[in-house]
């Protein structure tokens, strides 16, 4: 259990740089060029996490960096950019909430990982939350923002399970850097055709990215693909809905957006479902060392 608890928290790190993402996004990144945006997060990362690992992909793992590249990194990317520049920090982070009933259902499909009744339960909670927190705030969605945010919540969804039912025996570093890599290689060429010259980058927006790299991409997707390898899917989802909760906070606190009392309701909906997932867990083990003492 002990072990677990480590993972979760480690997995946690994730969410909670994606949900700041939002607002450094929003606040300082340039407006108009998602497809740079996404390929000067991709790359550099790549790169980094490359540096570190020094490891190229062999065999499958050509193809499949591809792949993982677009879903989890590229149109992800692009796609959040869009989100992050169209809708509020709080109404764009809110929408990924939706994560662990996707993830669940996948998992289910491709890695036969059944969702039981608590996570289930908890993710119910958690697209409550979600509702309350979309729908009741005080600022108007842009149903283009929410339309990207949808996708991005698919897209990365399928990629995340893909990544947890190849990634056996491959270095979770390894594997982060060539998805990245891929990423970004795949959308420069994309971004250069459709959005013209790179955008003129002030100080701000320079140390803007400089963390959406390190902090918000290297860092957190490196332990997020280490949670999908030692937790499962489901957990690994609930663990998600911090994302949210970050991304409300942050733009309550910083942007001076406004938290209404439904969105405060539907804060607490989406931390009852992550608690939702963790009373299975202590029930097994405790189930576990019942059994052992009657077999002594």
């Amino acid at each position: 259990m002990e072990a677990t608890l480590r993972w979760v928290l480690i997995t946690a790190i994730a969410p909670v740089a994606w949900g700041t993402n939002y607002y450094v996004t929003h606040a300082y990144l340039p407006a108009g060029t998602p497809l740079y945006g996404a390929a000067f997060r991709a790359l550099p990362a790549g790169l980094l996490l490359l540096a570190v690992r020094r490891q190229r992909p062999r065999g499958s793992w050509w193809w499949k960096a591809a792949v993982l590249g677009v879903l989890n990194m590229g149109g992800f990317f692009a796609l959040v950019y869009v989100a992050a520049q169209l809708l509020p920090t709080s109404t764009a982070s809110t929408i990924m909430a939706a994560s662990p009933v996707a993830m669940m259902l996948i998992a289910w499909a491709l890695v036969a990982e059944r969702p039981g009744p608590l996570p289930l339960l908890g993710a119910a909670a958690g697209i409550g939350g979600v509702c309350l927190m979309l729908l009741t705030g005080t600022v108007s969605a842009d149903i283009r923002g929410v339309l990207a945010s949808v996708a991005a919540l698919l897209m990365s969804s399928l990629g995340y399970i893909l990544t947890k039912r190849w990634g056996a025996g491959t270095d979770v570093l390894a594997s982060a850097s060539w998805q990245l890599i891929a990423g970004g290689l795949l959308l420069l060429p994309l971004a250069a055709a459709v959005e013209g010259a790179p955008p003129a980058l002030d100080g701000p927006a320079v140390l803007a990215f400089g963390y959406v790299t390190v902090v918000a991409t290297a860092l957190a997707f490196a332990v997020w693909f280490a949670g999908l390898r030692h937790l499962p899917a489901a957990t690994v989802g609930l663990v998600g809905l911090l994302n949210p909760v970050t991304g409300v906070l942050l733009g309550t606190a910083i942007a001076g957006e406004p938290l209404t009392l439904r969105q405060i309701c539907g804060l607490v909906l989406v931390l009852a479902g992550i608690l939702l997932g963790r009373p299975a867990g202590r029930r097994r083990a405790a189930g576990a060392r019942r059994t052992r003492a009657k077999a002594a």
